[in-house]
């Protein structure tokens, strides 16, 4: 099976969650979030967990995760400024198939702030 390597950039509280969850599965979206949307690349999500969750809660911090790539071919990936700022778009009534199209676990690979 060809798998596609995701970033989420994430807070505390959703990384407890993820960790609640074996480290297999994403929460479910809050009522006002309606969309579920992991990045494409680590520097865009490096950029997002430093600059938005640091400021938003604290601390901020990068996961990486497979998907199975059939599966993510039917969601448009979307651009949201530069050609660095790519992402899907999963609406979040379909949070749970898509963890269950995830191969693996999923894994932190930054924290913000860096400590020394």
């Amino acid at each position: 099976m060809k798998t596609t390597t995701l970033y989420r950039p994430v807070g505390p509280e959703e990384l407890a969650l993820i960790k609640q969850a074996g480290w297999k599965a994403f929460p479910p979206r809050l009522p006002d979030q309606p969309i579920f949307y992991p990045v494409m690349n680590e520097d865009y999500a490096i950029q997002i967990a430093r600059d938005w969750n640091v400021r938003a809660s604290g601390s901020g911090f990068v996961t990486r995760f497979e998907v199975d790539a059939a599966y993510l071919s039917r969601f448009e990936e979307q651009i949201v400024g530069s050609a660095v700022h790519r992402e899907l778009w999963v609406p979040a009534e379909e949070l749970e198939e898509f963890n269950r199209h995830m191969i693996g676990q999923i894994e932190v690979t930054r924290g913000f702030p860096e400590t020394t």
